[in-house]
C-alpha cells in the first residue's frame, strides 16, 4: 500500500470515528436528564451503540496507519487536541432541549444510514464487516428520532415551536456532510469511501418526508458552515474533550 493511500484511509477512518465518538459522548450526557425513563435508556443505548462503532473504526484505523505508529484506539481518543479531531460540526453541537437534541440525531442519522449501506461494499472488508452492524443500528436512531418529531412537530404549539427552531438553527451544520474535498474524493475513488453527493439525494428525500410528516418547514438553502473535517471546530468540542479527556490527562495510561 502507497504512503498516500495509507494516509488517506487512515483520515478517512478518523473522520467515521470522530463523528461517532463525538455524537455518543453529546447522548451520553442524557443519562440521568431524559424526560422519561423510556428515554433514559433508549439514549443510553443510542451512545453505545455510536460508541461502539468508533471503538471498532479507531482500532482498524490503528491498523492501518502501520507499526511505524505507536498509538493505540485510548490514544486516538483521549491524547488528541480539538484541531486534531476530524468530526462534522453538526454532532459537536450542544444537546440543548429535547427537541434539538432528536433533530441533530434525526439529521445525522438520515446520513449515516446510506452512508453505511455504502460502506458495505467497501473494498476492506474490516470496514464492510462495521458497516453492516452500524447500518442495522442506524436505522433504529432514525427511527426514534423521527417518531419524536413527528410527535412534537404535530403535537402542541411550543412542542411544534420548539423543533422548528432546533431545525432552523442546526440546518446551517447539515452541507458539511456531503462535501466530496481531497479526502473524501480518494476514498471513494480507491473504493473504501462513499459518494457523498449520491448521499445528499436520499437524506434530502428522508429529512423532507419526516418534517413534512411533523408539519414543520423544510428550510431554503442557506450558507452552510464547514471545517470540522479538517480540525476547524465550534467552542464545543473544547468544553466536550475537557470533560472526556479529564481522567487520561490526569492519571495518564488509564485504559477504557
Amino acid at each position: 500500500m502507497g504512503e498516500l493511500q495509507k494516509n488517506t484511509r487512515f483520515e478517512h477512518l478518523l473522520r467515521l470515528a470522530d463523528t461517532n465518538l463525538i455524537l455518543g459522548h453529546r447522548m451520553s450526557e442524557w443519562i440521568g436528564k431524559s424526560p422519561i425513563l423510556e428515554e433514559e435508556l433508549a439514549l443510553t443505548n443510542i451512545g453505545l451503540d455510536l460508541i461502539g462503532q468508533a471503538r471498532a473504526l479507531y482500532e482498524h484505523a490503528v491498523a492501518v496507519s502501520g507499526e511505524e505508529d505507536n498509538r493505540d484506539a485510548d490514544d486516538l481518543v483521549f491524547l488528541r487536541d480539538a484541531p486534531e479531531y476530524k468530526n462534522l460540526l453538526l454532532v459537536e453541537r450542544e444537546n440543548g432541549d429535547f427537541a434539538h437534541t432528536m433533530v441533530r440525531q434525526m439529521f445525522y442519522s438520515a446520513f449515516a444510514v446510506p452512508v453505511w449501506e455504502a460502506l458495505t461494499r467497501s473494498v476492506d472488508s474490516e470496514v464492510a464487516g462495521i458497516a453492516g452492524r452500524a447500518e442495522k443500528e442506524s436505522l433504529y436512531h432514525l427511527r426514534h428520532a423521527s417518531e419524536w418529531i413527528l410527535r412534537m412537530g404535530d403535537g402542541t404549539e411550543e412542542s411544534h415551536q420548539r423543533v422548528q427552531d432546533a431545525v432552523d438553527a442546526l440546518w446551517m451544520y447539515t452541507g458539511e456532510m456531503f462535501d466530496m474535498d481531497e479526502v473524501e474524493t480518494a476514498a471513494f475513488e480507491a473504493g473504501h469511501g462513499v459518494d457523498l453527493t449520491a448521499v445528499r439525494s436520499e437524506w434530502e428525500k428522508t429529512v423532507r418526508e419526516v418534517l413534512t410528516a411533523a408539519t414543520l418547514d423544510y428550510p431554503e438553502d442557506c450558507w452552510m458552515l464547514k471545517g470540522g473535517r479538517t480540525g476547524k471546530h465550534t467552542e464545543h468540542l473544547g468544553h466536550l474533550l475537557s470533560d472526556m479527556q479529564f481522567l487520561q490527562r490526569a492519571y495518564p495510561g488509564q485504559k477504557w
